[in-house]
């Protein structure tokens, strides 16, 4: 009887949850757009320039770097256009520098007659993810604690409570 109950129950199929795991390991973009915008940059060079996975790691390191410098000379000078510019096509030279090490010379060319492109790409997201992600933290207020618990108000505790010892170790 026992050995029926376990081939039977063998032979079920393992129940699968609908619901995904969320990820706590990754940041989401609402909390770290930065990262967020040198990933879509990254993804976008990885598939225009065909690179194979150590170059696409290297790139993506490169991009995570570069796109920092830029959003902290966007966020000091902001209202300069003119200087954030100025400053940010000297990461962008700083990056080509690292980038040659990195791509063969078919990649590399290809790469610096799309510079503007991909600096275009980057600037538009830059605009765009800045107000949208505004939109979304005032529609969708993240968690104000890491368990994903929301602070509200608590409900009121009544004021006449039992008397008498009513928990555990009443016998």
């Amino acid at each position: 009887m026992a050995l029926l109950a376990g081939s039977a129950s063998a032979q079920q199929a393992p129940r699968t949850s609908t619901v995904a795991p969320q990820d706590k390991t990754q940041s989401s973009p609402r909390l770290n757009p930065v990262a967020e915008r040198a990933d879509r940059l990254s993804n976008h060079m990885v598939r225009d320039l065909h690179l194979n996975n150590y170059q696409a790691t290297k790139l993506r390191a490169i991009n995570a770097d570069k796109v920092a410098k830029m959003a902290a000379i966007e966020r000091k000078n902001a209202g300069n256009q003119k200087l954030i510019d100025e400053e940010c096509n000297g990461v962008c030279k700083e990056r080509d520098k690292e980038l040659m090490a990195v791509l063969s010379n078919d990649q590399y060319s290809s790469y610096f007659g799309s510079r503007a492109t991909y600096y275009r790409y980057d600037k538009d997201y830059a605009s765009q993810s800045a107000s949208i992600l505004l939109t979304n933290s005032v529609q969708n207020p993240s968690p104000a604690r890491a368990n994903d618990a929301t602070i509200s108000p608590t409900p009121e505790r009544p004021t006449n409570r039992p008397a008498g010892n009513l928990g555990r170790n009443a016998r």
